[in-house]
């Protein structure tokens, strides 16, 4: 028990160093639903990206090393185009990570020369191939539920959707839908969040897994789409945005899943951009966005006011917020929840922009009701 309690206890030495490292080599860390990213890609990358067999899984890392000991030594092997590292509430590593490199090739070097790599004493690491799990399992949706309509909804509710299939048969309660992504880190991204997407959407109790072993059809795409995944030495910017007519929730799909017809939480609507970039703009920085809405409607700009309120059980962290809109009144105010980052700067970023992602879903809820009544 003693033990135990001693190894949540944060080395506050290691994460000084890490501070330390991130600040000299101008390194940019980037906090996403319990995991830490660096690249994906770095802005110095100038190649393809990466297609299978090029990332490697790495576990039993020491809980107190941080990316300024684990992306030097993954570095050394060859260029990462990505490394994640799963973080837990108390700011600890979970003790795995993922790191991603140009070419099968060169992912099999680190695993040749950095498996069984001590650490520290008595600490070695494990490196093997990862699984790279692309395709996810939706159960229990209604039996009127159609395929296209499906789609359509995970594209507005996710990201990096490829294609959709599904199945019904005897065993099956309504219908179950295979959902292939982009890569890995997209569907465990969907993983995380469609549960509860499809609860607030459509009132709708769903199951998401994985979907561990899959045949694919001859026409599947084996790598990214091009339409859905930008270059790599090209990433999506924000395109100055003008209020348009709001996304709407396609009715067939509705119907299906017995939902809303109108959408409740969908991306805001002020973007001409392609809903792929929308959507890669809007997780890159919702303060940007409203920054970009408000600069374009005359609203004027908006003032943050952000505030620790207290840790949940789960280990978030809870932020109570106020912004403040010259164009409308009244103040902007909610509550939101995000892990803790590298540094209290990242974390108080992070804070503002999940406030910013609630206020451009205020202002998206008003003027659709607008629009209907």
């Amino acid at each position: 028990m003693m033990e135990n309690k001693r190894s949540q206890v944060l080395n506050l030495e290691r994460v000084e160093a890490l501070e330390t490292w991130l600040k000299t080599t101008n390194t940019k860390l980037t906090q996403v639903n319990g995991q830490r990213k660096y690249g994906g890609p770095p802005e110095v990358w100038t190649g393809p990206t990466p297609g299978a067999r090029c990332e490697v899984f790495i576990s039993q890392i020491p809980r107190d090393a941080y990316e300024d000991l684990l992306i030097p030594l993954f570095s050394s092997v060859g260029p990462l185009w990505e490394f994640r590292l799963m973080m837990n509430f108390s700011g600890q590593n979970r003790g795995f990570a993922y790191a991603k490199y140009s070419s099968a090739v060169v992912a099999t070097d680190a695993i040749r020369m950095l498996h069984g790599h001590m650490m520290e004493p008595g600490s070695r690491l494990s490196v093997r191939r990862s699984t790279e799990k692309r395709h996810l399992c939706i159960e229990d949706l209604p039996a009127g539920t159609k395929a296209e309509k499906l789609l359509q909804m995970l594209r507005m509710l996710t990201e990096d959707v490829q294609r959709v299939s599904l199945k019904a048969g005897p065993g099956i309660n309504g219908v179950s839908a295979l959902i292939a992504f982009s890569s890995h880190h997209a569907a465990s991204m969907a993983k995380k969040m469609l549960v509860e997407a499809f609860r607030k959407q459509f009132a709708l109790s769903i199951s998401v897994k994985w979907q561990l072993s899959v045949k694919l059809s001859a026409d599947e795409p084996q790598q990214p789409s091009k339409s859905l995944l930008p270059s790599p030495q090209k990433p999506p910017s924000v395109v100055t945005p003008r209020l348009v007519r709001p996304l709407s929730t396609p009715p067939g799909f509705c119907r299906a899943v017995g939902g809303p017809t109108a959408p409740q939480h969908l991306h805001p609507p002020c973007c001409a951009a392609s809903q792929d970039h929308l959507s890669a703009a809007f997780s890159a920085s919702s303060v940007m966005l409203l920054h970009k809405v408000c600069e374009a409607t005359g609203f004027g700009q908006p003032l943050y006011e952000v505030y620790y309120s207290h840790t949940g059980p789960d280990g978030f962290l809870y932020f109570t917020f106020r912004v403040f809109i010259p164009g409308l009144t009244p103040a902007f105010k909610g509550l939101v929840m995000i892990l803790p980052g590298p540094t209290v700067t990242n974390t108080l970023e992070e804070a503002r922009q999940a406030a910013a992602q609630q206020v451009l879903q205020s202002v998206y809820n008003k003027q659709f009701s607008l629009m209907s009544s």
